[in-house]
């Protein structure tokens, strides 16, 4: 077990419905945090789950829409008090020959991987200001090491997550706000546990892990997670 007593903190999980959000999101909460879950609606909101006695509580946002993300941090500020840790988990994955790759295709996945991420590391660290915070982003092995053939849009998207880390580590570290990448390989959920790549409750842990005493000392760290190969 790690070292964490996360009592009276608020933490903030992009896509907490999702397979690897939920498992961030119930990770903070067994650890005490108040959580607080981005999902994208209501529905989403109806799939969550928490330990007993956890608290949590959901917003819904389309995070890559400007005004929504604005809202929803603003909502959170105003409901919890406080925001002092955001898990951005929102990501989506996506393989084409590049003369195959449409502009569309291509838009569409920077928006998802790079521009949500943007848009809820500046409105958390908005709220972050005057107290510090721990804001993550989940890269992949593309983005910090090599693209890979026909993953153009995908690679460039990942990579775009480390160089805003990065960046707005080297800008508000001193403000007290630090910033990281989880850069896994192949994530593995509950029925993939016999193939290449890193369980996705090991990313959960290197999330927490950011946010304890010794993680604290850490700033723009791009954490390579690549588990098991052959």
């Amino acid at each position: 077990m790690l070292e964490a007593n996360l009592e009276g903190k608020v933490v903030a999980v992009t896509g907490a419905a999702g397979r690897l959000g939920q498992r961030v999101a119930r990770r903070f909460a067994e650890y005490g945090a108040t959580v607080a879950a981005i999902v994208l609606n209501e529905e989403e909101a109806g799939q969550l789950s928490f330990p007993e006695d956890a608290e949590g509580w959901a917003f819904p946002a389309d995070v890559t829409q400007e005004a929504e993300v604005r809202a929803c941090f603003q909502a959170i500020g105003q409901h919890l008090g406080r925001l002092d840790v955001l898990v951005h988990t929102v990501g989506g994955w996506g393989s084409a020959p590049l003369l195959d790759t449409s502009l569309d295709d291509w838009n569409g996945l920077v928006r998802l991987n790079l521009t949500s991420a943007f848009l809820c590391f500046r409105e958390a660290a908005r709220q972050m200001q005057g107290q510090g915070g721990r804001l993550i982003g989940i890269a992949s092995a593309q983005g910090a090491d090599r693209g890979r053939a026909q993953q153009a849009a995908y690679s460039v998207s990942k990579a775009g997550v480390v160089r805003l880390v990065e960046s707005v580590a080297a800008e508000m570290g001193e403000m007290g706000i630090t910033a990281h990448a989880i850069a896994p390989s192949t994530l593995l959920f509950d029925d993939e546990s016999e193939q290449e790549g890193v369980p996705a409750g090991d990313v959960a842990d290197l999330c927490l892990y950011l946010c304890t005493r010794t993680g604290a000392s850490l700033n723009g760290a791009v954490l390579r997670a690549y588990g098991r190969t052959s």
